[in-house]
């Protein structure tokens, strides 16, 4: 958990976080099914719609203003990247990743990403493309510093998948998507009260052992955050309020 009370910086009065789907193929076709993929998907990664929360057919048909048909095609391609569970008899829900994905997950970003900081490394103009991230942490800590909880998950979730896309690698850069799509089904899920799962002086310090071009620490600062990550999760029972009246609220 991050103890510091920082101030906010001067200059950094609004905080950029724009919602998870942003940072997916901008290629996709914007129609009716996909308009509802992202605003599901959106919901999902920042928590306003829990795991385990029923998606209701007829619910999402009058939010959305659209057909059935759209609603079960938007429900299939959530269930195909793990952010849904379609049960038989029994509907559509926010999937619950258990302990064996959970750890399953963590294990491939730790492999995952110690490669790709690898790859990072071996790029000329590093430093100029660790700009962007710089800004990103800065944002964090401002949202942390506001309790911005939607923020800071948002940037949290960016930082990664943001370090992938300087790779220039299509194919790991799904993948992380992917990867940290699950990862955020999984805090949403497991994440101790009050803590922060993912820590942004923790993507400070990786981001400081890239600009001096230091392999070995930057790896090693890498699997250390993803290992503490994974250590902060609470396997435990909970309870799965129903988040239907705020979902609405901000639709």
């Amino acid at each position: 958990m991050n103890n510091h009370q920082w101030p906010v910086p001067e200059g950094e009065g609004v905080i950029s976080a724009p919602p998870a789907s942003s940072l997916r193929d901008e290629n996709q076709p914007a129609g009716e099914v996909e308009r509802l993929y992202l605003e599901i998907f959106d919901a999902v990664i920042d928590q306003r719609l829990r795991p385990g929360v029923k998606l209701t057919e007829a619910v999402l048909c009058d939010a959305f203003a659209c057909s059935r048909g759209t609603v079960r095609a938007a429900l299939a391609q959530l269930q195909h990247d793990k952010i849904v569970e379609l049960q038989p008899n029994r509907g559509a829900f926010v999937a619950q990743p258990d302990i064996k994905e959970t750890r399953d997950v963590f294990e491939a970003r730790r492999m995952v990403e110690a490669a790709i900081l690898d790859k990072l490394l071996s790029l000329p103009d590093l430093p100029d493309r660790l700009q962007q991230l710089w800004q990103m942490v800065r944002q964090e800590r401002v949202a942390f510093e506001r309790q911005d909880r939607v923020s800071w998950i948002r940037l949290s979730n960016a930082f990664h998948v943001q370090l992938v896309r300087l790779a220039e690698n299509e194919v790991l850069t799904e993948l992380m998507n992917s990867l940290c799509s699950r990862t955020s089904l999984i805090i949403a899920l497991y994440d101790k009260p009050g803590c922060s799962a993912c820590s942004f002086d923790e993507h400070e310090q990786i981001l400081q052992h890239l600009s001096r071009g230091d392999r070995q620490a930057a790896q090693q600062a890498m699997r250390q955050h993803l290992q503490d990550c994974e250590q902060r999760m609470h396997f435990a029972d909970r309870n799965v309020p129903d988040p239907w009246t705020m979902f609405h609220r901000q639709l």
